[in-house]
């Protein structure tokens, strides 16, 4: 959630571009409501943001009081120390000082992810695919694969929950955002992308598809 617009869109992009999916409220009210609908994996809120009487601060009690997992980070562009030591009280597990380098944002992302409750580790093995979220690497039998952050994001949902059919509706709702309005054949599309980069000579599938429930990773691919 953040207040000044053209702010709010360049972060949404960075995360985007990040292959991560996002959702943007100008508006603490507003926001809170999305948290309480939308399931997410981490709260980026800025300090100043209108909707509620304490701003960002008070968002950020309201989302803490309705879960202690979640990973919040505050952005604000007050260095005093009393804001922050407000920001971190009132249950926020980071903060960044505005104006911000991208990586160091990117890296913060990371940070809090990995140290969530719920926090899977950062580097995923499932049979011969390994893939490395920090690096934004993907390997398979010894040969480095580029992906795109889409698809990069596509495959770490699926490797994530290896042997589990994933629905294109879910794939859809954590590797895009809940605005999404694209085309109905993104998912098959990505799909038809990691396994033609994923292929290797001799070796089965990376993913496979069960017809009308969705796509899965197998453990012993």
């Amino acid at each position: 959630m953040e207040d000044d617009e053209r702010v709010g869109r360049t972060v949404v992009q960075l995360l985007r571009e990040a292959g991560y999916a996002v959702d943007l409220e100008s508006d603490g009210a507003a926001g809170l409501i999305a948290f309480e609908l939308e399931p997410v994996d981490a709260a980026i809120l800025d300090v100043r943001l209108p909707g509620l009487a304490g701003g960002g601060v008070e968002l950020c009690r309201s989302i803490r009081s309705l879960s202690t997992e979640v990973p919040i980070l505050m952005l604000t562009a007050i260095a005093a120390r009393a804001t922050i030591v407000e920001c971190l009280d009132a249950g926020a597990d980071d903060y960044l000082v505005k104006p911000f380098h991208v990586d160091e944002l990117l890296a913060r992302v990371r940070a809090l992810l990995r140290r969530a409750p719920t926090a899977l580790p950062p580097q995923v093995r499932v049979g011969s695919l390994i893939l490395d979220p920090s690096r934004h690497s993907v390997e398979r039998l010894g040969r480095t694969i580029p992906l795109t952050p889409k698809e990069f994001s596509v495959l770490e949902y699926l490797m994530r929950r290896p042997d589990a059919i994933v629905s294109t509706g879910e794939l859809i709702d954590h590797a895009w955002d809940r605005n999404y309005e694209g085309y109905s054949n993104v998912v098959p599309t990505y799909i038809r992308y990691l396994r033609r980069k994923l292929a290797v000579q001799g070796a089965p599938d990376p993913i496979v598809t069960h017809r009308g429930a969705g796509y899965c990773v197998p453990s012993d691919v």
